[in-house]
């Protein structure tokens, strides 16, 4: 399956909504479609969402061309990144990629509306290639670095950030489909994650679709798991990450790393190096999307608690830099993340 695919100016999108019973793809035609479906997660995962987002920016800039208005060509784009900005306010690689896609328009701001749309759509088809691209070296990175043992290993992990989340092969899923090739892998256990189990749904038919070992449990199984099936090591994604290497990833990563912090037991992070955000010094400063109260009231329209109950619904949870062991990107890894390691990493690598 793919996860997305540009096929004649039109964006086809896997609606993650409906797996891993249903496999359909929605068909993106308007930038207001694929804001639609970054906001309903039918696409999802940060690396994912950016690809999305940038050819978002290509049906939008198409929609200008065809519908001149008063404002500049360049103006109107940046409204129309605005809009697709604020779908999901967490994730910084949506941000990142809508950023690329103005630079490039702004680049080519004194050419032809039309010469723009084809720059910003070869500028798009680049995000895409170097996620697929960025994937892979991650993956190798963290097999490396996560076993050097010589024993199959048992594993566990949260939401989803396979080839689901992505362009490629995943990020935290990649790195754990790498150390089964390897034959390094002994179990996986993936915490369903309510409301909305993405582990359950596609992290679980992801993983047993490759072959690997799996075993799903709910997510307040996770610390007796640990303790009683000899996790080694969790392995994570992640939506943002600050200058500190605090992180920020689906809800319940927090109480995973208090965990793994308990039972000394290494927590990683896989995570391109577009997710971090070196704009903010710390966690505390990473916006925290709140959604709608009936997801946790209900699931796939059956209700679980009376429409009146009140809810608090965060999407994501920020873990201290303190509870990482290390960070894997597509350039090496960051071990003990902290400001110092981060900025060091950044220098060497000149970016």
């Amino acid at each position: 399956m793919e996860t997305l695919r540009w096929e004649k100016g039109t964006l086809y999108l896997l609606d993650q909504t409906v797996l891993p019973f249903t496999e359909t793809y929605r068909t993106c035609t308007t930038w207001q479609d694929v804001h639609k479906a970054i906001s309903v997660l039918a696409v999802r995962g940060a690396p994912a969402i950016g690809v999305a987002a940038a050819y978002g920016v290509v049906l939008g800039a198409r929609s200008i061309l065809e519908k001149p208005g008063d404002q500049p060509f360049v103006t109107a784009l940046q409204d129309i990144c605005t809009a697709l900005d604020g779908a999901r306010p967490t994730a910084v690689n949506l941000h990142w990629a809508l950023e690329q896609m103005m630079a490039c328009a702004k680049h080519h701001g004194g050419e032809s509306p039309s010469d723009i749309v084809r720059f910003l759509e070869e500028k798009a088809k680049a995000i895409h290639a170097d996620d697929v691209a960025i994937n892979t070296a991650m993956a190798g990175w963290g097999a490396d670095e996560i076993g050097k043992g010589d024993r199959p290993l048992t594993l566990l992990t949260h939401c989803n950030a396979g080839a689901l989340a992505t362009a490629g092969v995943g990020t935290a899923l990649g790195v754990i489909s790498e150390l089964h090739r390897r034959g390094q892998v002994q179990m996986v256990y993936a915490d369903e994650t309510r409301p909305l189990l993405q582990g359950a749904r596609l992290t679980a038919f992801e993983l047993m679709a490759g072959g690997v070992p799996v075993t799903l449990i709910t997510d307040n199984m996770a610390a007796w798991t640990m303790k009683e099936k000899g996790v080694d090591a969790i392995i994570v994604g992640a939506d943002r990450i600050a200058a500190n290497g605090d992180t920020a990833n689906k809800i319940g990563t927090y109480g995973l790393s208090l965990m793994a912090k308990a039972l000394d037991i290494p927590l990683y992070i896989a995570a391109p190096l577009s997710t971090f955000d070196r704009s903010i010094s710390g966690g505390s400063q990473i916006p925290i999307e709140e959604r709608n109260h009936d997801e946790v009231r209900s699931f796939r329209g059956a209700a679980t608690a009376l429409s009146d109950t009140p809810v608090f619904n965060p999407a994501f949870d920020v873990t201290p830099h303190e509870n990482i062991r290390a960070i894997i990107t597509e350039k090496g890894i960051i071990s003990h993340p902290d400001t110092e390691a981060v900025q060091t990493f950044f220098d060497k690598h000149s970016l």
